[in-house]
Parts: C-alpha cells; structure tokens; sequence
C-alpha cells in the first residue's frame, strides 16, 4: 500500500520470481531525484531480455536500482531536478538507459545518462531506441573498434540490438551479414541495411564458408554475438586475422566449447560486455558518445528502430509472452502514460 506521504505511481510490480503471472500493474512509491539525479516522466519504455531473466529471478537489479520494477530504458519529459543538475529543465524530451525501474510512471536517472530526443520523434519510437542503438553503438566502435570497410557479422541480425548494430556498421561504411533462424527475419534484416546473410541450420561449417565467399576469403574482422552457446566457436571459425568478437548476450546458452588454437593463429580477440552493471560514468561515457555519432544519424532518418508490437503498460505480462515466443523482430515497446 502506497504511504499517503508520499505521491504514488503505477508501476509493473515483480510480485516474485517465475513466469509473466508474477507481474501486477499496481500502485507504488514516486522515486525522488537526489544529487545529480533527474526524476522523468516516462511515457514510453521497451522490453528486454533482461526484463525476464530478471522477472525470472536469474538476473537481479543492479546496486541503487529498484528490485522489483523492471525497465532498462526509457522515453520521457523531465519532472524534476536533484540538487546539482544543470543543463536540464522541467519539459525536456529525454531517453537513456538506466539500471531499472523504467516500466513505471516515473523514473530517477544520473543526469549525465540522459541523451535529449531529436525534435519531432514520437514518444514510440523514442522509447525503443536507447538500449538497443547505445549497446550497438558501445559494441561496435568502442568495444570492437570499427573502421570503415571491414566486414561484420551479427547473429540475432533481426532483434532489436541486430537491427541497431546492422544499421549502424553499414553506417559507417562497413559490410554487413547476418545469421538468424527464420527466412522471413533474415528478409526483414536486408531492409535495415544487411548485405548478405545465412538461416541458421545448425551446420556451422556452412557458415564459415558462406563468410568466406563474401569477405573474399579473410573472413570476419568484427563479430557482434547476440547469442553465445555455439555461436561463440562458429564465429571463432569465421573470424579474419585480427577479427574481433564481443559477447553481448547468452540466449543460445552461457557455455561454449572452443579451439584455443585457432584464437591463438589468428590472433583474435574475444571480449565480453554488459552496459545495465557498468558504473554511472561508463554510463556517461556511452551515453555521450551515442549522443556524438548515433543521435545526428537519427535525426537525419538514416537509422531507427524497428518497432515489432506496442503494449500498454496494464498488457505487460502479454508483452513478456510475446518476447518469451520468439515469434517477433526488433522491439516490444511499452507505452507508460
């Protein structure tokens, strides 16, 4: 029961761990901003991966943010300012990242997260951009560090970080393919800017020769992995001399078997990276540099988000069966008020 102290919000409260049935829309507490700190009135979030392995109980809220309010993005106008917050007024059009809490009505993140929304965009459209295009954006140029003219691959192609990182890499004059398990999803990716890609069939050697007829031979110098499992040593078998691969997710298992080998031959790098644990001023940092280079490509209609299906916050737990079928392609946004 909300304290009478204190003015109330709805929020899509996690009643406990396990599946959709455990999400209530009730209401809770408004956060408060402290120092630094900026409370925003969210009118659009998106769902993630990270929303149910977190409902699930197999991935809690980082340190300072709410146990049982999921939420990892937000589109929002801000209300309210901590002490200390300059360069932000009442009324502003924001998104960011954060580490949870934005599948509420309000939402309190650092002021240094907060990116302003290009003029004219759509509180839809604002809503499923921040985590997928920043965590594209990080993988790709801080992470892996794209130039222009290297070859890319990126499994999971047609989700919503695939279709940001896609995008993105052929932005930046990079060529692009792309694994997924349907023919449809893989036609979808060509629309985003996929040069060529392969339906995942389960013979991974396919794959290394289909990457090497169309790098003309040296193979992968970027991978992006959605997925981990398998797709961890498949991409090890198809990376260039020098290739870089980062491990974004673990959907198709967090156990990987692979040929130290071939690391070693061809001199590769595997890194690993997560954006909702890292520290408010990494934060920052990738906020900022979404800002500098992906944000203008925004504005300018060269990149957006390809939104799959709009649920009302009261729809939550429909909206976590529809993510949990697999059936979609890009984002779940979730309209908040």
């Amino acid at each position: 029961m909300t304290d009478s102290r204190q003015p109330g919000m709805r929020a899509a409260i996690l009643t406990g761990s396990g599946g959709p049935e455990v999400l209530a829309v009730r209401e809770a507490p408004r956060p408060s901003p402290t120092t630094g700190e900026v409370l925003v009135r969210v009118r659009t979030s998106a769902l993630n991966r990270a929303d149910l392995l977190q409902r699930a109980g197999r991935y809690p809220a980082p340190p300072g943010a709410p146990a049982d309010i999921g939420g990892i993005e937000f589109a929002g106008e801000v209300e309210s300012l901590g002490a200390q917050v300059t360069g932000w007024g009442p009324g502003d059009r924001v998104f960011a990242i954060c580490g949870g809490g934005a599948h509420a009505e309000y939402v309190v993140a650092p002021a240094s997260t907060l990116v302003r929304i290009p003029e004219g965009m759509p509180w839809d459209e604002a809503g499923a951009i921040p985590e997928a295009f920043i965590t594209a954006h990080d993988a790709l140029r801080t992470q892996a560090g794209l130039v222009s003219g290297e070859v890319v691959v990126v499994h999971a192609v047609a989700s919503g970080v695939g279709l940001a990182t896609t995008q993105l890499a052929h932005a930046f004059g990079a060529r692009v393919f792309g694994t997924t398990r349907t023919a449809a999803k893989l036609a979808l990716a060509r629309e985003f800017g996929m040069h060529d890609g392969w339906v995942v069939s389960g013979d991974f050697a396919e794959l290394r020769e289909r990457l090497a007829a169309f790098s003309n031979g040296p193979g992968a110098d970027v991978t992006i992995d959605l997925l981990g499992g398998p797709y961890v040593a498949a991409s090890i078998e198809g990376a260039a001399l020098k290739g870089r691969i980062v491990l974004v997710g673990a959907i198709a298992g967090s156990q990987a078997s692979l040929d130290v080998r071939r690391v070693l031959s061809r001199r590769l790098t595997l890194r690993g990276t997560v954006l909702r644990s890292r520290s408010t001023a990494e934060k920052a940092a990738a906020s900022r540099a979404f800002a500098d280079e992906v944000v203008p490509l925004i504005a300018a209609g060269r990149v957006r988000a390809n939104i799959d299906r709009t649920f009302d916050l009261a729809d939550i737990a429909d909206a976590h069966r529809w993510v949990e079928s697999n059936a979609g392609a890009g984002k779940v946004v979730i309209r908040v008020s």
